[in-house]
This record gives C-alpha cells, sequence and structure tokens, in this order.
C-alpha cells in the first residue's frame, strides 16, 4: 500500500517536536500513543532541510512519528517501547542500492571468490582445491577476477590473459566458469568449451568475441555474448539437478543476499534484469517476508515478450512497500572499460583500433525503451564508454520527442563511467538520471588512463562533480557482485577519489560528504518515484534508517573506512545489529567493540 500523506498531523507533529528541541514543552497533548521503537542520544542526519538534524526520534507502526530533542521524544517511551541509547552515534536515512544483482550476489557467495586471489596461479590454486571436493561433471564457478589487478602478468599471456594449460591441468574431469567482476568476459577451461560447442572454428557471435593465440584456438577468454554458450551449458547442467535440490539453492542464495545487504546498512536494493519467470517467484517469497525493500528491474529475454507482458507485471507496493516492479532494465548498449568492450568514440589508447562493442543493437534498445514508455516503465540501460552514452541520449531524446509524456518517468543511464564533454549538460537538460557507482572509479583508476589518455579520463571519466554541478541527478551504488555492496567503500571513494595506491583519481570530481550522502539516500528514493515516503527522515515517511558508529559527515578521510553498521531498521523494525551493539549502548564500547577504538 503506497503512503498517502496526511499533512495536518504531519504538519502537526513536525512543529511541536521542532519547538520541542528548544524549549520546554508547554500545551504538549496529554496523551500520545507510544511509540514502538525510540532512538535516543544520537547523531541525527535527516536530510530533510525542514528539520536537518536531531538528537531523537520516535517510530509508530512502521513510520516516523517524530523527531526532537531527548526530552522531547520522552513523552512516546510507553511501556512496550523499544529504546536505544545510542551514545552519540550516527543515524541517516536507509541506504538504498542504486544498482545491483540480487540473486547473482547470493550466488556469488556460494561461489568462489576469486577477485580475493593475487594473481592467475593463486586463482589455479583455488580451482584445484574446488576440485578436490568436487565429484566428476561437476561444475566449479567462480567470479570476480580482474587481471589488471594481478601481482604478476601470466607467462605466457594473451593480452593479460593466460593460457589455459594450468586450468586445464587441475581441472580435466570438471567443467570452470570463471566471471570477469565486471560481468562483461569469462574464463572457461577445456571442458567447459567442448559443452559449449566452442572450438577452433566458432565465430565470433554478434556483441562478443573469443580471445585466440596465434593458432587460433580459444584460450578460454571470452567477452561478452560470446560467453552466452558456456552460461548455456552450465544452465543444463543446473536443469539436470533434483528440483529439490534447485529450489534450495535458489531459497539459500535469496537469503544469503538478503542478510548480506542489510548487515551493510542497506534498506533498500535495486535488482536489475530478473526474467518473468524470477519476478513471480521472488515476488511469491516477498510475501513471505522480506527484511528490505527490494525494486525489481525486468530483465529482456525475448522483445516480444517484453511486448505481449510487460504492463501486467506492474507492481507497486507489493508486500507492505517490500516489493515493487516498475522498471526495464539493465538491457546493455556496450562492454566494459577492463576488457576493451566499453564503446567509444574513438580507439583505446592501449588497443589501437579498438573502439569497443556495441552489445544490444541500438535499434533493439530503442524497440525496448518504446514498450516501456507505452506501459509507463521507467528505462534503465547500461553505457560505459563516450558512445554508448551518446547513442542512448539521442535515442531517449528522440523518444521523448515522439512521446514527451516519458519525460515523467525518470529514464537513467546505468554507470555513465565516461562521457564526451558536449554530453554531459545534456543529463540535467534531459533530466536523464545518471546511475553511477562511486566504487568503479577508484576499482578502474589503475588502467583508465593507460586505456583512454590523460586528456580522455580528466575530461569525462566518471564526472559526477560536473554532473551534479549541471543539475543531474546522479544515483550511487555498487553494482554487487561486481563490486562489494557496502556503501561504506563507494561513500570513501566519492568523497576521496583515492585510489588504494597513495594517490586520488583527478579529485577536482569529488563529492561533498552531504551530495554522497544523498546520492545513497534521498536521490536513489527519487529514482525509484518513492522520495515521498523514503530517502529522509520526516515525520509521516518510512522508517527506514541506519546507525552507525562514526560520523560519516564529520570524521576524516582516513577513518571513513573503519566506520561500522551496529543497527539496520527498516520500517521501524530491527533487521540487523550488528554484534556488540548492546555494547555500544552500554558505553562498554572499547571492551567489547576493540575495531571501534578510533570513534570519538
Amino acid at each position: 500500500m503506497r503512503f498517502r500523506r496526511c499533512w495536518l498531523p504531519a504538519f502537526l507533529l513536525a512543529s511541536l517536536t521542532a519547538t520541542a528541541a528548544d524549549a520546554p514543552i508547554q500545551g504538549f497533548p496529554p496523551t500520545l500513543a507510544p511509540a514502538d521503537l525510540v532512538l535516543r542520544d544520537a547523531s541525527i542526519a535527516t536530510l530533510d532541510p525542514l528539520q536537518p538534524h536531531a538528537q531523537a526520534l520516535a517510530v509508530k507502526d512502521g513510520k516516523i512519528a517524530a523527531l526532537g530533542s531527548d526530552e522531547a521524544i520522552a513523552h512516546y517511551i510507553g511501556p512496550h517501547t523499544k529504546v536505544l541509547d545510542l551514545h552519540g552515534a550516527f543515524v541517516t536515512p536507509g541506504f538504498i542500492e542504486g544498482h545491483g544483482h540480487l540473486l547473482d550476489t547470493g550466488d556469488s557467495l556460494m561461489q568462489l571468490n576469486v577477485g580475493m586471489a593475487p594473481n592467475w596461479d593463486a586463482i589455479v590454486a583455488m580451482v584445484k582445491a574446488a576440485v578436490a571436493k568436487a565429484k566428476p561433471g561437476e561444475w566449479i564457478v567462480g567470479q570476480g577476477w580482474q587481471q589488471s589487478k594481478w601481482d604478476k602478468v601470466p607467462q605466457p599471456n594473451i593480452d593479460g590473459l593466460p593460457l589455459p594449460a594450468s586450468l586445464d591441468a587441475v581441472s580435466p574431469n570438471n567443467p570452470v566458469l570463471l566471471a570477469h567482476t565486471s560481468g562483461h568476459a569469462i574464463y572457461a577451461n577445456a571442458m567447459a568449451l567442448k559443452l559449449a560447442g566452442i572450438g577452433h572454428d566458432t565465430p565470433d557471435p554478434v556483441g562478443g568475441s573469443i580471445v585466440r593465440d596465434a593458432q587460433g584456438n580459444a584460450i578460454g577468454a571470452l567477452r561478452d555474448t560470446a560467453g552466452d554458450a558456456v552460461y548455456a551449458a552450465y544452465n543444463r547442467y543446473l536443469a539436470s539437478l533434483p528440483p529439490q535440490e534447485l529450489a534450495a539453492r535458489k531459497e539459500q542464495s535469496l537469503k544469503l543476499a538478503m542478510q548480506n545487504e542489510v548487515s551493510k546498512g542497506i534498506t533498500g536494493f535495486v535488482d536489475m534484469g530478473e526474467d518473468f519467470k524470477t519476478i513471480d517467484w521472488l515476488k511469491q517469497q516477498a510475501g513471505k517476508g522480506f527484511p528490505l525493500r527490494l525494486y525489481v528491474n525486468v530483465g529482456v529475454l525475448d522483445v516480444a515478450s517484453l511486448d505481449k507482458n510487460l504492463a501486467k507485471y506492474r507492481t507497486i507496493g507489493f508486500a507492505d512497500d517490500h516489493f515493487t516492479v516498475r522498471g526495464v532494465g539493465e538491457d546493455v548498449s556496450d562492454g566494459a572499460l577492463g576488457t576493451h568492450s566499453a564503446w567509444f568514440l574513438k580507439p583505446y589508447d592501449d588497443a589501437p583500433g579498438v573502439t569497443g562493442k556495441n552489445v544490444t543493437p541500438m535499434s533493439t534498445l530503442a524497440q525496448i525503451a518504446r514498450i516501456a514508455a507505452r506501459d509507463g516503465f521507467q528505462v534503465s540501460i547500461h553505457a560505459i564508454g563516450d558512445r554508448a552514452n551518446r547513442e542512448v541520449l539521442d535515442m531517449y531524446q528522440q523518444i521523448f520527442a515522439e512521446d514527451p509524456a516519458a519525460h515523467a518517468l525518470r529514464w537513467r543511464i546505468e554507470h555513465a563511467q565516461h562521457l564526451a564533454p558536449a554530453d554531459i549538460p545534456r543529463f540535467a537538460q534531459m533530466g536523464v538520471i545518471a546511475s553511477m557507482q562511486s566504487i568503479h572509479a577508484c576499482s578502474d583508476a589503475p588502467y583508465v588512463v593507460p586505456h583512454l589518455g590523460e586528456q580522455r579520463a580528466k575530461e569525462g571519466a566518471y564526472v559526477w562533480h560536473t554532473l551534479i554541478d549541471s543539475g543531474a541527478m546522479v544515483l550511487d551504488g555498487s553494482d554487487t557482485p561486481v563490486e562489494d555492496t557496502n556503501p561504506i567503500a563507494g561513500f570513501y571513494c566519492a568523497v576521496t577519489r583515492d585510489n588504494g595506491r597513495g594517490q586520488r583519481f583527478f579529485p577536482a570530481q569529488v563529492k561533498t560528504r552531504m551530495q554522497a550522502l544523498r546520492s545513497y539516500t534521498w536521490n536513489n528514493a527519487y529514482a525509484l518515484f518513492e522520495d515521498h515516503q523514503l530517502g529522509s527522515l520526516s515525520p509521516g515517511k518510512l522508517a527506514d534508517l541506519v546507525v552507525f558508529s562514526s560520523n560519516l559527515l564529520t570524521i576524516p578521510d582516513d577513518q571513513i573506512l573503519r566506520t561500522r553498521v551496529l543497527y539496520t531498521v527498516v520500517g521501524g523494525k530491527v533487521v540487523y545489529q550488528r554484534k556488540g551493539a548492546e555494547a555500544w549502548r552500554s558505553g562498554q564500547l572499547f571492551k567489547a567493540m576493540p575495531e571501534f577504538a578510533h570513534v570519538n
């Protein structure tokens, strides 16, 4: 059920709490319904311009009842009110993951995390250990590798990618599928290639490429759509498993993903690109209860099916505002920078003649966008390179001209990582949302300049500050599992652009602390059409909030990454409590939680 604002009570509550914060309470109503939850002795950043700061707040029936001083909010405490004394801890609106992949995140928590490996040899060792525990024929699946981050280049190699001998040697009887951190490439061993039907004479598919050695043999690295055949083979394997095992895997993936999100302060999650069957299943699960709010985008496997079914999948606020479907995405216009498949206007500096790829034809993306406009759906299209962004902006502009009502649908470009200077002001002019992930800038920083050159990188790489100054709406998120969903890391990158090697990546583009906080909260709520009930802490809004160990708006840069989530609250319910958080409340912080010794 969507929240309908009752203006008179909200106005009276706001007036009462504002007065109570500064003066003795006079004429206070003789009876107040006791709150379900009260937070007090806190430092609350509300993001509400009418009352930017508060010391305490009260929650009733899943919504903010009042904010003000400890003294004022004490009137809401009854015999059954849960009270959290926070000893100055920092409270913000709930963080919304602006762009992620929920079930992929859950799957990643059950697979090999090869992103932790320092080099290819370590990845091979991880696969070898997994093979030792597996049955013959069982797939070994992992994700997270990024060759530009390895501490040594594999020898021999093709474009920095290893030849297959070492991987094939440790896994002769088990197919192996290892996904690149970007999701735009995989590495497969010989058995997986065989099951996928990929050999010496297999042509490159549209929108993808097979990396080959000097003799034309596939080495195992497959970029963009070239990996689809391997995924299809893996899906055939999964389909052969007992239905009970498949169901248990899926439920465990969802459970792990949800637990992971709320433990990191995420109260809402924008899930990119689920098929209709998965959406049906997720809706069933939502009916049983979710700890966070899920906003699902329909992924397009077949345009004809989208045309036929999209309208009937529109769902707003199901399961007490925990499940919504009103977007289409993330359909991809290009690949990724790290795989030289992001689509650029000019060739890569370190790959002359290569400009990247248009993965999904622009004509197909335009078909999808027109169907979405017809049915009143938001559109979110992946674009990383400057040409990809220009092509999507041009397509949006044409559809807006044909159908002015589409302007109100808050269409987005996902990532918007590299922009031609002439296209930067178009986001604000057209009302297109830049759905960016700050953490990508810090992760990609080591290879951006080698790939693009100093000038292109300076003018157009991750230009959050310039976009915000132009009036554009800029979001934040992690693209989990591409990056860890932890918003503290994203916040740190947004305000420092520290690449982890003692260098700041074009620091003129940093966000202010408040801009970074808004990107993760109010801006994401706006992009979801939820700014009327989420994104700030105001009387009448849904009580989604996070309690942090440190004040993200004031602590020194070098302490941001040491900040921890103490509590995550969704709809007034504590859905996550950090082990030791009670010690924080009792004042025994340093004995019970030594990792918080930096907190003032």
